[in-house]
């Protein structure tokens, strides 16, 4: 069967699509200590690098919904592939030619930001119109490619790193860079259909009126801020609460959270047709409860990296079943609602890492004080959960 109508070769994009997305959110901040000393950042610059990266998605997200849909899915995800790969280069790039490395750093996180938002707005739906049974499931699966391309992009940048030493980035950078620059040749041949029919899908302001969907924003927000705050400092936390080596801090910190995340998608794509979706996520926030108190409060900082891995596995469900929910309870929903919900998101991947960073540089640059104050997403998760089983009901 040829490319063009064989939809497995769209699935196997939007699986890449998705590395793609992790390469953006996870290269960067295994850096963050690295642009520290060399380029003498604060951490309240670094921790607006993180900013930068999701609020310019946060914007993509909300014009994506008002533009998606007439200039069509298959340009916008081969633009946002090209946008990536360019970004990616600039990373290395700009720092060393422009007077200011921040300026620099900054460019290329907008440039890829852009890239990364499109790619979330346009993937879910992109397989939630595939002619697929299980989308719950299938949902769920194409989330851990997110898991398992930030375990990929930890493990072999930490191996280049230490083949090549930590000054080689840049060249690292660039070739990360051809994840998204060859997907986009595959985006370009693949059959890619709609969710509904051309004038069929709710608008935003009907969106906007619906009480149910900021209900599904609210989950959205927490689901983004749960997974992030713990997620983007988790190199960090590693280093900074074990005082081990950068290398063995990657692995012991965001490999493992993203390993255990990516293998809480396995499962849940395996029983999402089985098991009720607001009982499953609701034990998944309150697993993430444990795990934030855990790792801020344990005594031992074996315990407090077991609270990081137990995160991993909680927040594993969040993202995925909140668009499950959202699709099956709003099915006319189609582009503008997965954007919206993308944007909200965004703005909790945005929120939850910035507020972690400036907590903890306003306490003596104290981590764990951080994560504590990030204990409010999950919580605000559970509630949202509750409530809305009873809404729907």
């Amino acid at each position: 069967m040829s490319i063009r109508k064989n939809y497995t070769f769209t699935l196997y994009a939007c699986y890449t699509g998705y590395i793609t997305q992790a390469i953006i959110n996870n290269f960067a901040p295994l850096l963050f200590l690295t642009f520290q000393t060399s380029f003498g950042l604060p951490l309240e610059q670094i921790s607006l690098l993180v900013t930068l990266n999701f609020f310019t998605q946060l914007v993509v997200d909300l014009l994506s919904a008002k533009f998606v849909d007439k200039i069509g899915y298959q340009v916008c995800v081969v633009t946002a592939h090209v946008c990536s790969a360019l970004g990616l280069v600039c990373l290395g790039l700009l720092p060393g030619l422009l007077p200011s490395p921040y300026l620099g750093l900054s460019i290329a996180v907008v440039l890829y930001a852009i890239g990364g938002g499109l790619i979330e707005v346009l993937v879910s739906p992109i397989v939630e119109a595939c002619p697929t049974e299980g989308k719950s499931a299938a949902m769920s699966l194409l989330h851990s490619f997110y898991c398992w391309g930030s375990v990929l992009v930890i493990l072999v940048s930490t191996g280049l790193f230490s083949w090549l030493g930590y000054g080689a980035w840049p060249k690292i950078a660039a070739f990360w860079a051809l994840v998204p620059f060859l997907n986009a040749f595959l985006f370009a041949r693949v059959p890619i259909d709609t969710l509904v029919d051309e004038g069929e899908g709710m608008g935003i302001p009907e969106l906007l009126r619906s009480k149910l969907f900021w209900l599904f924003a609210l989950l959205m927000l927490c689901s983004g801020a749960s997974e992030l705050s713990m997620g983007q400092w988790a190199s960090a936390f590693a280093e900074s609460g074990l005082h081990v080596s950068k290398t063995v801090g990657d692995l012991a910190g965001p490999c493992l959270f993203a390993v255990l995340m990516g293998c809480s998608r396995i499962v849940h794509a395996h029983f999402a047709e089985k098991v009720d979706l607001y009982s499953y996520l609701s034990v998944s926030a309150l697993l993430c409860i444990l795990s934030y108190l855990l790792a801020a409060l344990a005594p031992n900082p074996l315990l407090s990296l077991a609270g990081c891995a137990l995160c991993g596995i909680s927040v594993g469900a969040m993202w995925p079943g909140a668009f499950s929910l959202s699709s099956h309870t709003c099915p006319r929903g189609a582009t503008a609602m997965f954007a919206l919900l993308s944007l909200a998101g965004d703005a909790g991947c945005s929120l939850g890492p910035t507020a972690v960073g400036f907590v903890s540089a306003a306490l003596g640059d104290n981590l764990k004080s951080g994560l504590l104050a990030a204990l409010v997403f999950p919580l605000a998760m559970f509630a949202g959960i509750c409530y809305m089983r009873q809404r729907v009901k």
